[in-house]
């Protein structure tokens, strides 16, 4: 197989050398015939022939140094066109001085300098003509071989649609025919990309639909706001395009290349979601790489993003800990192929061990911990308070103490919205949390921090997954009340701020994530019924089943009494909090800690209650 790969690349070489001799020669010649009107005079043959050796000598060698008969025929690109370019300057170069020193020629007192000029540019065209030769053939069949494929529009003429584009082409196995481009830049409007035209703004999708006959379209802005995104698909849709895809994020693609592999149908997160966040990337990396860093709740929505996050910016171990086994199966094994460089160690563990944890601690001696573990649920938890409050609160104050006894350098604990004015035991059990770090931040060992934000898109359990099973069963679709609104964020979104935030913080800071602006569950709900290509109330019906026990309408991000401060940061604000003494939050935890071996839910509920109302 080795020998039969070594003769191939000996054929090829020998080829491109034959031809660079073959047109080396045609184009001196043809420099000639240019400069003679075609017409030669027969005292210039000697100098031809002798031209044509010389640069021979000169050019080939410089070729072979350039590496330019060891490339890829069908992938060869613009840096073989420089390098093309730079070894033909160089041979003429050297071939001009020697004409001009050799005795050969006339010391060009009759010698047809331009001719010199005329066959630089002409061996130029030529070898770059045969090198790209191979693509050009390829592009216009892989065109051909795609054009049984559906017609498809790409929105958005950037880095993302030329990839996406290029990865059409060179696939083998795929739906689309690339017809062209839009895109608002007005600058690309009229350019060719491989071919295809940029036919103008997203604004002409429906009467460029209508003229190309476009079938599909594929929305590649992987950093454009949800307005773009949204207008992009509502066009597309006006217009009877039934297929749209769409390219993800630039913060979850993993090393910033698009392909095909990337598409994915549009979902509502697409249309939900805000403006990309802006991030220190410089910050975040001094955070983080080379750090140990430990990530509880690591197999859950906030907690596997988080991992996938972090790694990005290569800490020396990354330990993800959490009870759930299979999650833990499952994320361990991506962030193993996908961040092969990094170190990992997967533990399955839960938080509320004390022993347990103080061994892990003792074990890895983390510098970092992202606290994600937690129950969330709100209607579960009102009916199981102990378990909500033994794994939110107490969990919580197991991590924190060996945090202190490891001489962890940050512990950033995920808070939620919920935590305010909390009128049920899951926002009371956060609270209590965020009230915890902030008095064992007074020891000034390790800095605690707390970051709120709202729900998160997707996430397990949430609203969006659950309307989906509902509108793929026909319905009805559930909503509680007509004016039920949440907060919603992306998950790496979140994720990305949190580490922001964990950077950002010196320690005792409840941080705030600016969260836009709250969506009405029933508008969510209609969306999702419209995308999954259905007409609310209509082909589904949408039902009210009445607020749950603990929940809200509205969830607020600061109580009454709190303020923000700004940050260096315009998504992060820091909220105004009372200050939390230790000795008073640890005698009231007793109390606590014995009704929840009552199984008196009330009793708990009211001891939750007594506590932050009185901290």
């Amino acid at each position: 197989m080795i020998d039969l790969f070594k003769k191939t690349v000996a054929k090829r070489m020998l080829f491109f050398i034959a031809a660079d001799v073959f047109f080396i020669a045609l184009s001196i010649w043809l420099a000639f015939l240019f400069r003679f009107d075609g017409k030669i005079p027969a005292q210039y043959d000697p100098f031809i022939l002798r031209m044509i050796v010389l640069a021979i000598i000169f050019i080939i060698p410089i070729f072979y140094f350039h590496k330019l008969y060891s490339f890829s025929w069908s992938y060869v690109s613009a840096s073989e066109l420089v390098s093309l370019f730079n070894a033909t300057t160089i041979s003429f170069i050297f071939l001009s001085i020697a004409i001009f020193i050799s005795h050969y020629f006339p010391h060009f007192t009759n010698f047809p300098r331009s001719t010199i000029f005329i066959s630089y540019i002409l061996v130029f065209i030529f070898t770059s003509a045969i090198r790209f030769s191979k693509r050009v053939y390829s592009h216009r069949l892989e065109f051909k071989r795609i054009q049984g494929q559906e017609r498809t529009l790409i929105v958005g003429a950037g880095d993302a649609g030329e990839q996406i584009l290029r990865s059409i082409l060179s696939s083998k196995i795929h739906a689309y025919f690339p017809i062209g481009f839009v895109d608002d830049n007005p600058m690309k409007k009229g350019v060719k990309i491989h071919g295809l035209n940029v036919f103008g703004k997203i604004s002409d999708i429906p009467a460029i639909v209508t003229s190309q006959q476009i079938k599909q379209l594929i929305i590649a802005l992987p950093s454009a706001s949800s307005t773009a995104i949204r207008n992009a698909v509502e066009l597309g849709k006006s217009a009877g395009v039934r297929k749209i895809k769409i390219a993800p994020p630039l913060n979850e693609i993993i090393r910033g290349q698009v392909s095909l592999k990337n598409l994915r149908d549009v979902d509502v997160e697409d249309l939900l979601g805000r403006d990309a966040v802006v991030l220190d990337k410089k910050q975040i990396e001094q955070f983080i790489k080379n750090k140990i860093v430990l990530i509880t709740g690591a197999a859950g929505s906030i907690g596997s993003e988080l991992s996938r996050q972090v790694a990005k910016f290569k800490p020396s171990l990354l330990v993800l800990l959490d009870q759930d086994e299979t999650g833990m199966f499952h994320i361990a094994g991506e962030i193993k192929s996908k961040f092969d460089t990094v170190i990992t160690q997967s533990l399955v563990a839960d938080i509320t061990d004390k022993e347990k944890m103080h061994e892990v601690f003792g074990r890895y001696h983390p510098e970092i911990v992202f606290h994600a573990a937690a129950y969330k649920h709100v209607p579960l938890m009102e009916d199981q308070p102990d378990e909500a409050v033994k794994n939110n609160i107490f969990g919580t104050k197991v991590l924190i103490e060996a945090s202190l006894s490891a001489r962890v350098q940050k512990f950033i604990f995920i808070s939620t919205d919920k935590a305010v004015n909390p009128t049920s035991v899951m926002g009371g059990s956060k609270r209590i949390s965020e009230m915890l770090c902030q008095a064992y931040n007074q020891k000034n060992s390790t800095k605690f921090i707390s970051v709120r934000f709202g729900n998160v898109l997707n996430s397990r359990g949430s609203v969006i997954p659950i309307f989906k099973e509902q509108i793929r069963r026909g319905g009805p679709v559930e909503v509680t009340h007509p004016e039920m609104q949440r907060y919603f964020m992306l998950t790496s979104e979140a994720c990305l701020l949190v580490m922001q935030a964990g950077a950002m913080g010196q320690g005792g800071e409840v941080f705030v994530l600016d969260m836009g602006k709250p969506v009405k569950i029933l508008d969510l709900a209609r969306e999702m019924i419209r995308l999954s290509g259905f007409e609310p109330d209509k082909d589904i019906a949408i039902i009210f089943t009445g607020i749950r026990p603990g929940e809200k309408l509205f969830e607020e991000i600061l109580t009454a009494q709190e303020g923000v401060a700004a940050t260096q940061h315009q998504k992060i604000f820091i909220a105004k909090m009372a200050d939390v003494h230790f000795s008073n939050i640890n005698a009231t935890l007793d109390d606590l800690k014995n009704s929840i071996y009552k199984n008196n839910k009330e009793m708990i509920a009211s001891s939750i209650k007594h506590i932050i109302q009185s901290s």
